[in-house]
């Protein structure tokens, strides 16, 4: 029988754990979304465009990597809630910009408030400043992995 190579990894490993945690924060976050009638889709996508101060349809289905035609049904429903809207560029006609409206930044921090209690439920377990060495070491990886740049509040 052939022995197995020997890889030079740490005896634990965080995958397993990431995803359980993942598990229960979306479960968690589901939860406090409903009542709010937002989905996870729909709350990541009011928060890119918050981050990003808008931009083009295309740009936005890049940046969640979803399919254009995907992402035309849920701008349709945020712009039928009146959280989104969407113009011709003025750069480009061909073009839509979507920014998020009043209503969506009003929509979008009380789906701030309602996850930050659910995160707290989940993340009962860590001090506070345990917390924000997670979302460092969480921020610096995915920014790593996306090489995309940390976010502006310095957290990489």
């Amino acid at each position: 029988m052939a022995s197995l190579p020997v890889v030079n990894q740490p005896s634990r490993h965080s995958a397993a754990l990431l995803q359980h945690l993942a598990r229960r924060m979306s479960v968690a976050g589901e939860a406090v979304l409903a009542p709010l009638g937002l989905r996870p889709r729909q709350l990541i996508a009011l928060t890119v465009l918050r981050d990003a101060g808008g931009m083009t349809q295309a740009g936005l289905s890049k940046t969640l990597q979803m399919d254009r035609t995907n992402l035309v049904g849920l701008l349709n429903e945020l712009e039928g809630d009146g959280y989104v809207a969407r113009t011709r560029s003025a750069e480009d006609r061909r073009r839509h910009v979507v920014s998020l409206t009043a209503s969506g930044r009003e929509k979008l921090a009380q789906a701030e408030i309602a996850l930050g209690v659910a995160e707290d439920d989940v993340l009962v377990g860590l001090t506070r400043e345990e917390r924000e060495t997670l979302h460092t070491l969480l921020s610096r990886a995915m920014a790593a992995h996306t090489g995309a740049p940390c976010p502006p509040d310095g957290a990489c």
